[in-house]
């Protein structure tokens, strides 16, 4: 699967994983999803409130800064280094159980992409469903 993204920011794709769980004719098991890239990751987080999002990305951004005199991988970009930081910090694989041909997910719960580059990328993340 891929996830379009046009810089940094969280990018929901939940309904797009629902509709693989719903069409695999499995009636139960378990969602891994793992994303090919070290400048990305992986999360779960509140879909109902964008303030949320909003915080989490300036909240990050705050703890892990660009333009930092300690990093020494800086040949593709001020961003590349915090991007990696950022991924090692969060996930780059997810679990999440099905039932009913169904995601397990809370109420407000959806799967995000959280593209941590400033260009826009398209991400290969992997869907195995068990």
């Amino acid at each position: 699967m891929l996830v379009k993204t046009d810089g940094q920011g969280l990018y929901e794709f939940t309904r797009e994983v629902e509709s693989l769980v719903a069409q695999s004719g499995l009636k139960e098991g378990l969602c891994t999803l793992f994303v090919r890239h070290t400048s990305c990751s992986l999360i779960i987080q509140e879909n109902a409130d964008p303030s949320a999002k909003r915080d989490l990305e300036n909240w990050m951004s705050r703890l892990v800064p660009e333009e930092d005199s300690l990093y020494t991988h800086i040949y593709e970009g001020a961003d590349d280094m915090p991007a990696h930081i950022k991924s090692v910090l969060t996930a780059t694989q997810l679990s999440i159980p099905f039932v009913e041909r169904g995601l397990m997910l809370g109420t407000w719960q959806g799967i995000y992409l959280w593209e941590h580059r400033h260009g826009a990328h398209s991400r290969e993340v992997v869907v195995h469903l068990a």
